[in-house]
This record gives C-alpha cells, structure tokens and sequence, in this order.
C-alpha cells in the first residue's frame, strides 16, 4: 500500500540513517528521532491504522521492542488490547513460543498463552520489515493460539530483502509506509 509521497517525504526526513551499524555495510534506519518528533510520531499512527479505522479489530500485536511502542499507539487508536510478542524468558505467566529465522540463525519468541483467544481479529505491529523472519515467527505464533491476523503494519519495509512477500504467501495483508532500497 503506498501514501502520499509528501506524507512519504516527511517521515523519512524524521528517520535517522545510521551507516555501518550493526555491522559494515548495513544503513540502520533509526526511528527514534521519528518518535521524538510529536507530529511525525502522530502522522505515523494515523497513517498506520487508516485502513483498519471503523472495523472490528480486537488486539494488536507488538513485536518487542520498538512494536510495542507503535503497537500500543495503535491499539488505542483502533479501541483494542494489546499483545507483546517478547523474545523467550521475559514472561511470567504460562507461554506459547516459536522459534524463527534469523540472519544468522535461530531464535525464540514467546506469548502469554492466554493472549488471545480463537477467532480474535489481530493486527501485527513492528518497526521495519526486512527478512521477514522475526514477523513471519509471529503471525505462525498468533495463528498457533487461532487468531485471525488481519493485518500487519510496518513504518519501514527493506523490499530488497522479500519479508513483506513472505507475509503475503501466508495470506497476510501488509501495510508499510516507506521504503528505503538495499539492507
């Protein structure tokens, strides 16, 4: 789905590109200096939840960490709970995990077992989509406890890298509001 290139234009003025973080080679896109700006921060959810304003929607879902801070806007833009989705051994209560692919290897990511519950309209939240790998893990996991994932909704998509595409083979809509080439 595309925005208003203006809208566009903004917002990636609001991301900060750091070279050669984590490691040579990469431009890490940094949105803290999005989310410190007020009104870049506001545009952001807005723009993220046009599509889903008015409908039926019952949690969203936020990968750890930066997902939980545009999840939790989200949510209470659409009226809905919210689920972490945290990396595994940092819940307290009984927990379904998954692992999933990483770059350069595997990892795990867990939920609250009583997160949501069969047929419950979900909207998964993150940051930046590149891989896939991290956001594909958990659309499997809400869909293990029979959530219906309606969506997933990133400020920042790596097309280069497919993980947009893997969600779609799942059968997930994906909104994304900027693009930035390479990885």
């Amino acid at each position: 789905m595309n925005i208003n290139p203006i809208l566009e234009n903004d917002l990636k003025a609001a991301i900060r590109t750091i070279p050669d973080y984590p490691k040579p080679g990469v431009l890490f896109r940094d949105i803290t200096t999005l989310l410190g700006d007020a009104r870049a921060f506001r545009r952001t959810v807005d723009e993220m939840v046009q599509p889903w304003a008015g409908m039926k929607i019952d949690k969203v879902a936020g990968i750890e960490a930066r997902g939980f801070i545009l999840g939790g806007a989200v949510a209470h833009q659409v009226s809905a709970g919210f689920v972490p989705i945290r990396k595994k051994g940092k819940l307290p209560h009984k927990r379904v995990s998954i692992a999933y692919s990483l770059e350069y290897g595997l990892d795990e990511m867990e939920m609250h077992e009583d997160a949501v519950v069969a047929n419950e309209r979900v909207i998964l939240v993150d940051d930046l989509i590149a891989t896939g790998g991290t956001a594909e893990g958990a659309v499997k996991l809400l869909q293990k406890l029979g959530a219906e994932v309606v969506a997933a909704c990133f400020v920042i998509d790596l097309p280069d890298l497919g993980g947009a595409d893997k969600l779609r083979a799942l059968g997930v809509q994906v909104r994304t509001l900027l693009t930035f080439e390479g990885h």
